[in-house]
């Protein structure tokens, strides 16, 4: 039935490469970006180890867990296109994924506190029935203002943080504390949306020079 309504989605596709997608992820901020641009998606969250290997560099670790969601859950279909990201922040060469609990997230505000730090999203698309696969990486700049520890404690206080890389949301209590962004507002919300549309049509591009 999944296969199913993807390829009925195909009916409602709009510009090229907007193909439907299959979401390998159950975050409802990348959901929300998929439907404010009017992509057609369902989503399959995917199962996968997100440890860092030992050694690898930041833009390494997201391409591959974005590649390995992807596959994941490609590997389940008979076809479709399937959509697979990882967000990390980076603060002065130091990863911040997801804090642990409340006092995790307070370190890594105060780490953030007064710094430009980095937002890394890794983006792949993988063709079910080829495995053929596109992965890209989004970088974008994000400087947090001084913030206290009263304002700390107020921002992590709600328990929203805990499952946030670097434990804020742009678009939510620490948009407060941004007093610049260089690069994609959207990779910090978690989803480089236009990165993901140069990714399809390309995709497309090279399915079409096959089939001539």
């Amino acid at each position: 039935m999944e296969n199913e309504r993807v390829s009925q989605a195909a009916g409602a596709r709009g510009l090229a490469g907007m193909t439907p997608l299959i979401l390998a992820s159950a975050s409802p901020r990348r959901s929300e970006i998929l439907k404010a641009v009017g992509w057609p998606f369902e989503t399959h969250p995917a199962g996968v180890d997100e440890t860092r290997l030992a050694g690898e560099a930041p833009e390494e670790f997201v391409g591959r867990l974005a590649r390995e969601k992807a596959q994941a859950v490609a590997s389940t279909r008979l076809f479709g296109l399937v959509l697979g990201a990882d967000t990390t922040v980076l603060v002065d060469g130091e990863i911040l994924e997801k804090p642990h609990d409340a006092e995790d997230a307070r370190r890594m505000l105060r780490r953030l506190s007064g710094r430009w730090h980095e937002v890394l999203t890794g983006v792949a698309l993988v063709r079910a029935e080829t495995g053929r696969a596109r992965v890209g990486v989004e970088r974008t700049r994000v400087r947090f203002a001084e913030t206290s520890e009263e304002e700390i404690a107020w921002h992590v206080e709600t328990g929203d943080v805990l499952d946030k890389a670097g434990a804020y949301a742009v678009q939510g209590r620490a948009a407060l504390f941004i007093e610049g962004i260089e690069g994609d507002y959207w990779n910090v919300v978690g989803l480089p949306v236009h990165l993901v549309y140069r990714l399809a049509r390309g995709l497309e591009a090279e399915a079409q020079a096959e089939g001539r």
